[in-house]
């Protein structure tokens, strides 16, 4: 009787990923602004949603999706995404004439539009796209509220940057000969 198992003993079998952050619950990314830590001051993050049409989802399912140049900005109580640019997949968009740098709605609560436009407005930020993701089954945008670099900031960042990387390897040849 050695081939019968006891019922619950799960001992044979595989272990399910119980982990709630993981790429299998659905956080993707699709996209990443890498040049927006450069050039401005991240402060303040945002989740938005972004209103798209069929074609466009599609598109972005293929990874037809390019944000290096885009920006948001706050236009009549609304934020729009300006400069992003998806490429219609031929065969995803017979029926539309498909501009592939139109503008693009973000979805935000009333209150978060209301602290970016005070924000925006009188303390001179601006809104920069800094990364696209899955969320589940609808594509995110991560905003941030940015102040721009001066160029003395950017070379100053790079020092900064260049010296950690000059420590670390130094740190790293010092243990391996220890």
């Amino acid at each position: 009787m050695a081939y019968l198992r006891r019922i619950g003993d799960n001992s044979r079998m595989a272990k399910k990923n119980t982990d709630k952050n993981s790429a299998s619950q659905g956080q993707k990314t699709i996209a990443l602004n890498k040049s927006a830590r450069h050039e401005y001051h991240l402060e303040a993050r945002y989740e938005a949603g972004i209103s798209l049409q069929g074609w466009e989802l599609k598109a972005i399912r293929a990874g037809r999706l390019a944000m290096g140049e885009s920006y948001a900005v706050v236009k009549g109580g609304e934020i729009l995404w300006f400069g992003a640019q998806i490429t219609p997949l031929i065969q995803a968009s017979t029926h539309v004439i498909a501009d592939d740098r139109r503008t693009r709605k973000l979805l935000l609560h009333r209150h978060e539009i209301d602290k970016l436009v005070g924000k925006v407005e009188r303390d001179g930020y601006t809104l920069i796209p800094t990364a696209c993701y899955w969320k589940g089954n609808k594509v995110k945008l991560e905003i941030a509220l940015a102040k721009g670099k001066q160029a003395h900031d950017k070379r100053q960042a790079s020092k900064d940057r260049d010296w950690q990387r000059e420590k670390q390897q130094a740190m790293r040849a010092k243990n391996k000969y220890a």
